[in-house]
């Protein structure tokens, strides 16, 4: 490369874009010995050089010369590509028309052409969604999967496809075109053959300033590219066939035990990603493989890692796993309770918030079939995640709530052991006042009518009612949420039914029949509710004591009104309880 002396710079510059402007047949002699020296100087890195070339005018004979397809092309690609590294110059690129004149040149057998050609793109229509649409509606990505394919052993150039890509996976018309050119197979052949930390490391440069979630120096690896691209269920199951999860994991495996930066922030979106592949339900099951496929297996071994990053993935993994009954059944029978507890515990104290969360998120889904249930049980897990009841951090506190709620589900057993534990219910207690977590107060709420609902216990009930829980079930019944009203109303009346001695007392005390008469007076509230409103009121006649409120509120021109009502099985309801009002009365 020909050097320029600094007190050149000016006239030597001054004379090439003279001499390009000048040029009117484009002939290869004439015009070369301008491009080098332009070359030249924006090689040797000159400040202001490209927006000097851009001001001159120059660009559109360069857009000429690249639609003429010279002997000159290769060195304007170039050229192109150097004036590009410029920000504040490349909307001039777009407007003289060098992005159209780029593109089929992408078509070359010339690898330094495709090089050069693909730098230019990239760098004009770098953060250009209007360019980036164009070059996606104009066919790119398709090419650039192909030049991948030919020549897979090109990393320059194969780095310089992999960031077009990345630019461009963000724009809708992408991820269809992705997943109609098998990505997939090139991308995992890419990872495959870059085992070594020096290859890795040098797609990842290339790569790290467009990974997601990430900061700028921070570096990630070709799952960049997927996690963009990997919305489609189709491309998940292309992804999953085409054995991305595994070169991921594999990759995973050879990273694990170190304490380098990039390492540990490859392995996080390596692991994220294998999770959002789990999102796709064939995909998913493809991966799970009856519990005997790798990346399962794989999972298990991220529950007993060290790195929190490993173990929240292997958490959330066992989640999306676990969206199958069948998976879920499977997976008790290979033992993965024991794994999610053992994560759990660790975190109890000062542990990571997000992996506590994931792990109850399992054991919630685990627990969904019947079967499983008693399973659990008898394993003893209910035991093992109580002591996340010291938790102060709202997203354990619903999750947890949520996760002993399944447990208990149709269980009479664990609702019975769980119901009358009083420091259980205390805590419960508190977050039934959590006043500034909805979710919170809400689960609290459901959990504690669970626990009347399926013990059917009288010992339960007495413990409900000795930690001031009447109260809360009053206020669930009178919720803007229909699924509550119903749950709390039916534990009230489960709870009269059994002994209404016990009950009848608090019952009166936290005004539940005024209660129950403003909702049945109430035309917003549902019919279902009503109707569960009238068999609470069948029961609590059977005390002498809420008898008498019955009558002096006149209850029964409430329910006299209810008997002329469109929905016929309310009405009926209503005569039913004013017939069971007459006998007792």
């Amino acid at each position: 490369m020909l050097l320029i002396q600094y007190d050149d710079v000016s006239e030597a510059l001054t004379e090439a874009l003279k001499g390009l402007s000048v040029s009117t047949e484009l002939v290869e002699e004439e015009l070369k010995p301008h491009l080098d020296v332009l070359l030249n100087l924006l090689l040797e890195k000159k400040k202001g050089i490209a927006e000097k070339i851009v001001s001159s005018g120059v660009l559109p004979i360069l857009a000429q010369v690249l639609r003429k397809k010279s002997p000159l092309t290769s060195q304007v690609t170039l050229l192109v590509a150097e004036i590009a590294r410029e920000a504040g110059v490349r909307e001039d690129c777009v407007q003289a028309g060098l992005v159209t004149a780029l593109v089929p040149l992408l078509n070359s057998s010339d690898q330094e052409q495709l090089l050069h050609a693909g730098r230019a793109i990239g760098r004009i229509c770098f953060e250009n969604s209007v360019q980036q649409t164009q070059l996606v509606e104009n066919g790119v990505i398709p090419r650039l999967v192909i030049i991948m394919q030919q020549y897979p052993e090109n990393d320059p150039l194969v780095n310089v496809s992999l960031l077009a890509l990345c630019n461009l996976a963000d724009v809708d018309a992408a991820r269809e075109a992705l997943a109609d050119v098998g990505v997939a197979e090139v991308l995992t052949y890419q990872l495959k053959r870059a085992p070594d930390a020096e290859r890795r490391h040098l797609i990842l440069e290339v790569l790290g300033s467009l990974g997601e979630s990430v900061t700028d120096d921070e570096l990630i690896m070709y799952s960049c590219v997927l996690a963009c691209a990997c919305v489609l269920d189709a491309l998940k199951l292309q992804f999953v066939e085409s054995g991305v999860p595994e070169a991921l994991s594999e990759m995973i495996r050879t990273l694990q035990g170190g304490s380098d930066t990039h390492d540990l922030c490859s392995i996080k979106v390596a692991s994220n990603l294998i999770v959002t592949l789990l999102l796709g339900d064939e995909s998913m099951q493809r991966c799970f493989g009856e519990g005997k496929g790798r990346i399962y297996q794989d999972v298990l071994f991220w529950l007993q890692s060290t790195n929190t990053e490993l173990q929240l993935s292997g958490a959330l993994a066992i989640a999306n796993f676990a969206r199958n009954d069948s998976n879920c059944v499977k997976m008790l029978e290979l033992g993965v309770v024991p794994y999610i507890l053992d994560l759990l515990e660790q975190h109890v104290t000062e542990g990571d918030v997000s992996v506590q969360h994931a792990g109850l998120s399992a054991l919630r889904n685990l627990a969904i079939p019947a079967s499983n249930k008693v399973r659990m049980l008898e394993d003893g897990v209910t035991e093992r995640i109580r002591t996340l009841l010291r938790s102060d951090m709202p997203p354990v506190q619903f999750k947890l709530l949520g996760t002993l709620r399944m447990m208990v589900d149709g269980q009479e057993e664990a609702a019975s052991v769980l119901g009358k534990d009083e420091i259980l219910l205390a805590r419960v207690m508190e977050w039934c006042d959590a006043k500034d977590h909805a979710g919170v107060r809400g689960e609290a709420n459901r959990l504690l009518a669970a626990l009347i609902r399926h013990s059917r216990n009288p010992e339960v009930i007495q413990t409900v009612i000795k930690v001031d829980g009447v109260q809360h079930l009053i206020s669930m019944a009178i919720s803007e949420h229909v699924i509550m009203q119903n749950e709390a109303l039916v534990a009230l009346a489960i709870a009269s039914a059994i002994d209404i001695e016990a009950v009848q007392e608090p019952f009166r005390d936290a005004d539940l029949l005024p209660t129950l008469q403003k909702m049945l007076d109430d035309p917003v509230v549902a019919v279902e509710v009503k109707f569960s409103a009238l068999g609470l009121i069948c029961s609590l006649a059977n005390s002498g004591m809420l008898r008498e409120q019955i009558t002096s509120l006149n209850l029964r021109d409430t329910l006299s009104k209810l008997s002329a009502h469109t929905s016929t099985k309310l009405a009926k309801q209503a005569d039913t309880v004013m017939a069971v009002l007459s006998e007792t009365g």
